[in-house]
């Protein structure tokens, strides 16, 4: 018996599913938005979100952070967190009865059932993850930034608002370019490393999941007022939560950064120094390690004004600095794909088990 047959058959439809999903995302990118989860997702959070917002204390004293006197909204709080939790619930629960179908599917035991059922866990996985997407918001950023006449540094600034939702009206060239190469690099996290982390861990529920959590985030998620809503707990439960989802998955994009970059000199302690001391100048526990690691990788500096600066003597970001982090950030995603791979035929055994019991 060759080392192939010892494999157990199912791991190779969940192999097949990572390939799939990955070729569909460079072939085809997004779904339609009327048929997007993750907009769907988004929906449901914004409908949740208004009403939140009927019952969030909207004073002073419950939306500054760090004042004195600052008083707890137990109510919005709790409304929050119900309203993240049945969220939750229910795409976990849809995601399990899509995935369980496709297990019922895999049991035939011909090569056929596992191909067919591999390639549509696929198709289900590909809207949980976006790489084709960040790669081409990124180039679009730098090419409004590029383009002639005059007045694209304003065309450049309108880009950047797709990705990001700080204030942009009064950011210079350089800053624009600091603003897309650290959105690249936690978006790389957020939207392509961290879902198929969870999805090797608990199949896909696990990325349906963490993708809910990580809209949550990005709609509630905010540490006070937001274009005049106050989401300090409201949203304070959906912020938590991706922290510590984010947490490992946030650090090894970082690691595989850096690895890209320096290749067999991944473990030099004094890389792992730097990128810990970068990491920490962010107020985020999860989305500086990306951005550090970065910063690092291409020896530029990348800074949030009056917020932080990382890796502060390397270069000021140029429009080449653009085109390598998404050269290094592709290939990371190469890297963690075959890595992937190779952990679902490598650890087979655990993925049987997922598939066996249904999660």
């Amino acid at each position: 018996m060759t080392w192939l047959n010892t494999i157990p058959s199912l791991a190779w439809s969940f192999a097949l599913a990572l390939l799939v999903a990955f070729a569909v995302d460079r072939a085809l990118g997004e779904p339609r938005s009327s048929w997007h989860p993750v907009v769907w997702m988004g929906n449901y959070l914004a409908w949740a979100g208004r009403h939140l917002q009927k019952v969030a204390q909207q004073g002073a004293l419950y939306a500054q952070r760090g004042q004195s006197g600052q008083r707890a909204d137990l109510r919005a709080f709790g409304l929050g967190t119900l309203a993240w939790t049945v969220g939750m619930g229910l795409v976990g629960l849809t995601a399990w009865g899509l995935q369980h179908g496709l297990i019922t599917l895999a049991r035939e035991g011909t090569w056929a059932h596992l191909a067919a059922a591999g390639v549509l866990l696929g198709l289900l996985l590909k809207p949980m993850m976006a790489w084709a997407m960040l790669r081409h918001e990124t180039l679009a950023v730098e090419q409004a930034l590029s383009a002639k006449p005059e007045g694209s540094l304003a065309r450049g600034r309108e880009r950047l608002k797709w990705l990001v939702s700080r204030d942009v009206t009064q950011l210079s060239e350089v800053q624009v370019r600091e603003s897309v190469i650290e959105s690249l690099s936690e978006n790389l996290n957020d939207s392509v490393i961290a879902p198929i982390f969870w999805f090797l861990l608990l199949g896909l529920p696990g990325a349906a999941m963490y993708r809910f959590a990580n809209t949550a985030d990005a709609m509630w998620g905010y540490p006070g007022s937001y274009q005049g809503r106050n989401w300090q707990w409201a949203g304070k439960w959906a912020a938590r939560a991706d922290d510590a989802l984010s947490w490992l998955p946030a650090r090894l994009t970082a690691w595989l950064l850096m690895g890209v970059a320096s290749g067999l000199h991944l473990w030099r302690l004094r890389d792992l120094r730097n990128l810990r001391a970068e990491a920490g100048r962010t107020p985020s526990p999860n989305s500086g390690w990306p951005m550090a690691a970065m910063a690092l990788a291409l020896n530029i500096s990348l800074q949030k004004p009056q917020v932080y600066t990382l890796n502060p003597q390397g270069q000021a970001a140029q429009a080449s600095h653009t085109q390598q982090a998404i050269q290094l950030a592709a290939r990371a995603v190469g890297w963690f794909l075959g890595l992937a791979v190779l952990a679902v035929l490598g650890l087979s055994a655990h993925f049987e088990l997922l598939w066996r019991t249904g999660l």
